[in-house]
C-alpha cells in the first residue's frame, strides 16, 4: 500500500506540474513585412534571446512559434534591418511586424551621381575584387569533402487574377481552385503545379564528383495521356535552375546572366558601399550593385560581404532590370542566405528564386517559385569511393508509410508549405475527375500536339491531313496510333494517303514491342519495331520536328519536282540508358522508284541511254548517341531538346549488302557529328554543329551517296542549306560546319528608340566541303547513273570543286516575341542553274 501511495503522489505532482507548464506556455503567430514596400520578408529569424530556440518566416512572411512562457524575450531580425523585440506583456498572440531597412539605397544609387563613376581608387571595387580573389576558397567546389541534406520545392500558379475574372460563368465549377493572393489585395491566384524533392548530396574535390541521392520526391501530376509530366518537370527545373553566385555566369530562363562577383564583373557593374552592419559575430558590408548598361543581361541588388578575413558572401538580394530584353518575364527575384559550417566556412543555407511570367506588364500571369533549403552541412568528412560511383543523380526513394503520407513529408520538409502550396496536390487530383477539365485537356492536346484522343487510339497528326506537291497534287492523309491504354507492351501506328494528281495510294504500318514494358514515346526507350512504308520522298531532305507532308511545307521555291517513290521494309532495335547513351541498330530493304523529273539512266559514250526503273538496296546499320545530362520535353511526335552546355555526340555505320534481299550494291557509310552550345556570357550564345561522312565502296550510284540537305521552302531550316536546291550537291566524303550565333540584343539594346522594339541579332554561317572519288563520279565513270537533270534538260546535280559551298545570314529575332527573319546570302557556286544568290527566310522561335 505504501508503494502504491508513493506512486500515486508522484503521478499527481507530475500531472500538476505538467498542467502548470502547459498553462504557462503558449504559441504566437505573425507576419513580417518590409515597412516601405509592404512586401513579405521571408526567412526572417524569430528567436528567444539567450536561447537556441528559433524559427523562420515562410515565403509569405508568416511564422508560428511556441514559447515556454510569457517571460521570455523574443526578437525578430533579418540581415539589412534593425532587430525588433516583441511585447509579450499584453498577452496578444498575433504580431504584425514591419521592419524598416537600415538604409534606402534608392536615394544613393538610382539617382545617377553627378561625379563620373570610376573603378580606380573606388573602395567598393577594391572590396569586390577581394571577394573575387577569395571566391574559390569560399565556394563549395573549393572544399575537399562536403555533404548536406537538401530540400527543394518548385511551385507555379496563375497570378494577379481579378475578382471579375474568377467569377466568370466558365469557372463556376472551379471556384475551389482560386485563392486570395494576400489578405491586403483583391486579386486571386490559381495554384497549378507543385514538385518537392529531398536529397542527400555528397561532393568530392579530387577527383571532382557530385553525387545526389534522391530519398523522397512527389509532384502534382496530370494525366499522362495529355502531358509528359517528366518532361514538364525537366522544363521547369531548367527555367528555375540552380543559382550559384560563385559561378561566373548564372543560367536562368535559357539565358546566362553575369554574376556580380564574376572575374569580369567590375567591367560591367557599378558598385557602391551603402552600409556597414554589426552582427553578433562580425561586421558585414552592404554592397549595392547596378549594371553599367541597363539592357545587358545583368543583375541589380545588394551583397552582404563578411569582414572576417574570408570576404565571403553571407547574403544577397538581386533582380533583373526592367529594361532587359527578356521575354514574358514581369519580375525576377533571387535571395541567397549563407551560414557558417563546422569549420567556419560559409555554406548556402537557403536559395529562393521567384519569377513572374506575363504577356504584358499588367494583368494575369504565372508566378513561380523555387526554394531550396540546406541543413546538416558537414565539411571535411572523407567518404569511400563507392559512395560516388555511378550516375551523378540516383534515386533511392525511401518508402513512405501508406497511411500517413502527410506526416511523413511534414517531417522531411525544412520549412512548411504555404496554404496555396498545400492545396495544389488535392486540386490537381480533383481536376482529373472533372469531365469538363478532361475535355479542355483533350482540345489543348489536339491544338498543341496534333493528335485527337479516341479511347486507346490517337488520331493524327492533323497538320498532315492536307498537303500539296507537284507530283501528287492535292494529298489527303488519315492516320493514328495506339496508346498505353491499349497496351504498354505493343504499339502500332499506321496511315493512308492519296494523291489526286498521280492517283496513287501511299501507306505506312508499324508494330513495336516495348522490351521494358514502358511507352515507346518516353525515356528510356527500349524496343523492337517492324515497319513497312510506301510513300513519296524528296531525296536529301531530312527534317527535324516536322513531317515532310506537313501542310506548311506545301509552298516551295524554284523547280520542285525531284521525287522518289520509296518502298521500305525495316526492322529496328533501340536502347537508351540512364546516362543518355543510346544504341540503335536495324536492317532495311529499300526500293527507290524515280518520280517527277528524276531519271535513273546510264549514258554510255556510244549508243542509247539505259533507263533504270528502280534501285534496290539492303542495309544493316548501327548507331550510337551520347548526350550527357540531356533534358527535353517529350511531345506526341518529337522530343523538344532543352539545351545545356554539354556536347552531343553521334556516330552511325551503315553497310550495303549486295545479293541479300535483292540488294544491288556493297558499300560502307561512316557518319559522325557533334553539337555544342557555346555560352558567351553577355555576348549571347552560339550553337555549333560539326559533322562528316566517308563512304567506302566503288561504282556506287549517286542515290546511295550523300545528297546534302537542301531547303526550297521559305522557312529558315537550322540544319539545311537554305539556298541550296534539292539534289544539287552529292559526295562520298564531306565535312561541314554550321554556326548559329544568337547575340540576344547586345548591340540593338544600346541603340536609342530601336531598343524599345526588343529585337535580337542573329548571325549564321554554314560551310560544306567534300567530293567524289573518280570511281563514284559519273563524269569519269560512264557505268554509273548520269548526273541528274532538271526540266530544261540541264545538269542540276554536282559535286564540289576546289572550294566549299558556303552561305551566311544576318537576321532579326524576337519580332513580336515569336518571329525570326533572316537575309540569307549564298557566297559561291552561283553559276549553277536555277540558284538564287540571296533570299529572305522566316522561322518561328519562341524563347525567353
Amino acid at each position: 500500500m505504501k508503494y502504491y501511495l508513493n506512486r500515486s503522489i508522484l503521478l499527481f505532482f507530475s500531472l500538476f506540474f505538467s498542467l502548470v507548464s502547459m498553462a504557462q506556455s503558449f504559441k504566437i503567430k505573425g507576419n513580417v513585412i518590409d515597412k516601405e514596400t509592404k512586401e513579405p520578408i521571408e526567412f526572417a529569424t524569430i528567436a528567444i534571446v539567450g536561447s537556441t530556440q528559433a524559427t523562420k518566416t515562410d515565403e509569405l512572411g508568416n511564422f508560428e512559434f511556441s514559447l515556454p512562457n510569457k517571460n521570455v524575450k523574443v526578437r525578430v531580425s533579418y540581415v539589412g534591418y534593425p532587430s525588433q523585440d516583441l511585447d509579450l506583456s499584453s498577452g496578444k498572440t498575433y504580431f504584425s511586424i514591419a521592419l524598416a531597412a537600415e538604409n534606402e539605397i534608392a536615394e544613393v544609387i538610382i539617382k545617377k551621381p553627378r561625379l563620373k563613376y570610376s573603378n580606380k581608387n573606388n573602395p567598393a571595387v577594391e572590396l569586390i575584387r577581394q571577394v573575387i580573389d577569395h571566391r574559390d576558397q569560399n565556394r563549395l567546389t573549393g572544399q575537399d569533402f562536403v555533404e548536406f541534406e537538401q530540400y527543394e520545392k518548385i511551385s507555379l500558379g496563375l497570378s494577379n487574377l481579378s475578382e471579375k475574372f474568377v467569377n466568370k460563368k466558365a469557372f463556376k465549377n472551379y471556384q475551389f481552385l482560386f485563392q486570395k493572393q494576400s489578405d491586403s489585395t483583391s486579386t486571386y491566384v490559381l495554384p497549378a503545379y507543385m514538385e518537392e524533392k529531398v536529397s542527400k548530396v555528397y561532393y568530392r574535390n579530387d577527383p571532382k564528383k557530385t553525387k545526389q541521392y534522391i530519398i523522397a520526391e512527389q509532384k502534382a501530376e496530370f494525366d499522362p495521356k495529355f502531358v509528359d509530366n517528366e518532361g514538364l518537370a525537366n522544363y521547369f527545373n531548367k527555367l528555375y535552375d540552380k543559382v550559384d553566385i560563385y559561378d561566373n555566369n548564372i543560367t536562368l530562363l535559357t539565358n546566362q546572366f553575369l554574376s556580380p562577383i564574376a572575374n569580369s564583373a567590375p567591367t560591367f557593374y557599378r558598385y557602391y558601399i551603402t552600409d556597414t552592419i554589426k552582427t553578433s559575430k562580425s561586421y558585414l558590408v552592404e554592397l549595392s550593385f547596378f549594371p553599367r548598361s541597363k539592357g545587358d543581361f545583368l543583375f541589380q541588388g545588394k551583397l552582404y560581404v563578411t569582414l572576417d578575413g574570408q570576404y565571403a558572401v553571407q547574403g544577397t538580394k538581386m533582380k533583373v532590370s526592367e529594361d532587359i530584353n527578356l521575354n514574358f518575364v514581369r519580375d525576377l527575384n533571387i535571395e541567397l542566405t549563407f551560414e557558417k559550417d563546422n569549420i567556419n566556412k560559409y555554406f548556402l543555407s537557403r536559395s529562393a528564386l521567384g519569377i513572374d511570367f506575363a504577356l504584358t506588364g499588367k494583368g494575369k500571369g504565372v508566378q513561380g517559385n523555387r526554394v531550396v533549403y540546406y541543413k546538416d552541412y558537414v565539411n571535411g568528412m572523407h567518404r569511400p569511393d563507392s559512395l560516388y560511383a555511378g550516375a551523378e543523380v540516383e534515386k533511392i526513394i525511401e518508402k513512405a508509410p501508406a497511411t500517413n503520407q502527410r506526416q511523413y513529408w511534414a517531417g522531411l520538409r525544412q520549412a512548411p508549405l504555404t496554404n496555396q502550396e498545400k492545396a495544389i496536390y488535392q486540386n490537381i487530383d480533383s481536376l482529373q475527375t472533372m469531365p469538363s477539365f478532361r475535355r479542355f485537356m483533350d482540345v489543348a492536346a489536339l491544338i498543341l500536339s496534333g493528335y485527337k484522343q479516341a479511347g486507346p487510339v490517337e488520331i493524327g497528326p492533323v497538320n498532315t491531313f492536307y498537303s500539296y506537291n507537284p507530283v501528287e497534287g492535292l494529298r489527303l492523309r488519315i492516320g493514328g496510333r495506339t496508346t498505353e491504354q491499349l497496351s504498354t507492351r505493343f504499339f502500332s501506328e499506321a496511315y493512308a494517303a492519296y494523291g489526286f494528281e498521280d492517283k496513287k495510294w501511299k501507306y505506312f504500318v508499324s508494330g513495336t514491342y516495348s522490351i521494358n514494358n514502358k511507352s515507346v514515346y518516353k525515356f528510356p526507350q527500349h524496343y523492337i519495331r517492324a515497319s513497312y512504308q510506301h510513300d513519296t520522298k524528296i531525296p536529301g531532305q531530312n527534317l527535324e520536328f516536322i513531317q515532310e507532308d506537313n501542310v506548311l511545307l506545301s509552298f516551295k521555291r524554284g523547280e520542285n519536282k525531284s521525287y522518289l517513290y520509296n518502298d521500305t521494309y525495316k526492322i529496328e532495335y533501340k536502347a537508351e540508358f540512364g546516362n543518355h547513351f543510346s544504341i540503335n541498330a536495324g536492317l532495311t530493304k529499300w526500293k527507290q522508284t524515280p518520280a517527277g523529273v528524276i531519271r535513273y539512266q546510264i549514258i554510255p559514250e556510244m549508243g542509247d541511254p539505259t533507263i533504270i526503273n528502280e534501285v534496290n538496296t539492303t542495309e544493316a546499320n548501327i548507331g550510337f548517341r551520347w548526350a550527357p545530362k540531356e533534358q527535353y520535353y517529350q511531345g506526341k511526335l518529337y522530343r523538344t531538346p532543352i539545351y545545356n552546355e554539354y556536347p552531343i555526340f553521334t556516330f552511325n555505320y551503315t553497310a550495303g549488302i549486295k545479293g541479300a534481299l535483292d540488294g544491288e550494291y556493297n558499300y560502307h557509310n561512316f557518319t559522325a557529328g557533334v553539337f555544342k552550345r557555346v555560352y558567351l556570357s553577355q555576348f549571347g550564345y552560339a550553337d555549333v554543329n560539326l559533322d562528316g561522312t566517308y563512304i567506302l565502296g566503288d561504282n556506287i550510284a549517286y542515290p546511295l551517296l550523300t545528297l546534302h540537305r537542301a531547303n526550297q521552302t521559305y522557312a529558315y531550316q537550322l540544319q539545311s542549306y537554305n539556298l541550296m536546291n534539292f539534289m544539287e550537291f552529292i559526295s562520298d566524303h564531306h565535312a561541314s560546319i554550321n554556326v548559329q550565333y544568337y547575340m540576344n540584343g547586345f548591340i540593338l539594346n544600346k541603340l536609342p528608340l530601336i531598343k524599345k522594339l526588343q529585337l535580337r541579332e542573329v548571325f549564321s554561317f554554314k560551310g560544306l566541303y567534300g567530293g567524289l572519288r573518280d570511281q563514284n563520279n559519273p563524269t569519269y565513270n560512264r557505268d554509273l547513273f548520269a548526273w541528274q537533270r532538271n526540266i530544261d534538260n540541264e545538269i542540276s546535280s554536282f559535286t564540289f570543286g576546289d572550294k566549299p559551298y558556303m552561305e551566311a545570314s544576318v537576321g532579326l529575332g524576337n519580332i513580336f516575341k515569336v518571329l525570326r527573319v533572316d537575309y540569307v546570302k549564298r557566297l559561291n557556286y552561283l553559276n549553277q542553274p536555277n540558284v538564287s544568290d540571296w533570299g529572305i527566310r522566316a522561322r518561328i522561335k519562341v524563347d525567353f
